[in-house]
């Protein structure tokens, strides 16, 4: 250290930039620990626990325990009242049985009167969970960009049985997977100026691990993506000679 710098920090050694033309998306040790960290879901599919995210939250779901301790009174007519419980909240969307069991529960109908409702709803096909599993499915791999273990998770928690979630994800097999995962690197890689780098490649990996697509599919999308990426921004720069 100089003479009159005392006080200046050391900065530790960072990794060098990609130089222009290069691709340096090779997968290592950090881009599994950073897909590891980013991780929302486990081998099995299930949810991982980060602990609490938010400052805050265990305090607010406190008070939205004390709120519900007293439970509503029980209308006049339960069975009238869960079916329009039911058809209000089926207008904005196909739901699960589950869901509105759940639903009628907190609004006080007795479970026997929602056992009526939920059982004559299924008959007429009103609740339907498998065709509900099939639209879900396409719907936020198709929109939203989910994996196939995100959207398991999903199903799971809105009450679709194993066998059924399964069926349905069976529509998304492995090349559809990697075809979207891709779109979605290659989107975010057209938002992003100048050769991407190690840092680029960690985020895009970070992205896929949330949205649960596998470690091999992420892997192999965000390399490939980013030395073709490098490699088309290669071909724009002038030479030396102005061609």
């Amino acid at each position: 250290m100089e003479a009159g710098r005392t006080g200046t920090r050391s900065r530790p050694d960072r990794p060098p930039r990609a130089t222009r033309g290069s691709s340096s998306a090779e997968p290592s040790a950090d881009y599994a620990r950073t897909f590891d960290d980013a991780r929302t879901f486990d081998d099995a599919g299930a949810p991982l626990d980060r602990g609490t995210s938010r400052r805050g939250r265990g305090d607010a779901a406190s008070r939205r325990r004390s709120r519900t301790d007293q439970p509503p009174e029980p209308p006049a007519d339960p069975v009238a009242a869960a079916r329009t419980i039911c058809l209000r909240l089926l207008e904005s969307r196909s739901r699960t049985r589950q869901e509105l069991a759940q639903a009628l529960r907190r609004k006080g109908i007795p479970d026997d009167a929602a056992d009526v409702v939920l059982e004559r709803f299924g008959e007429v096909g009103l609740i339907d969970d498998k065709a509900f599993a099939d639209q879900w499915v396409r719907s936020r791999h198709t929109y939203s960009g989910l994996g196939r273990r995100a959207i398991a998770v999903e199903l799971r928690r809105k009450g679709v049985d194993s066998e059924t979630a399964g069926e349905a994800l069976a529509e998304v097999d492995d090349a559809s997977e990697e075809a979207r995962a891709r779109a979605l690197v290659d989107r975010k890689l057209r938002t992003r100026p100048g050769v991407p780098d190690e840092s680029t490649a960690r985020r895009l990996l970070g992205m896929l691990a949330r949205k649960g697509y596998p470690a091999g599919i992420a892997y192999r999308v965000v390399r490939e993506a980013v030395a073709e990426h490098a490699a088309e921004l290669a071909e724009q720069i002038p030479t030396d000679d102005g061609s």
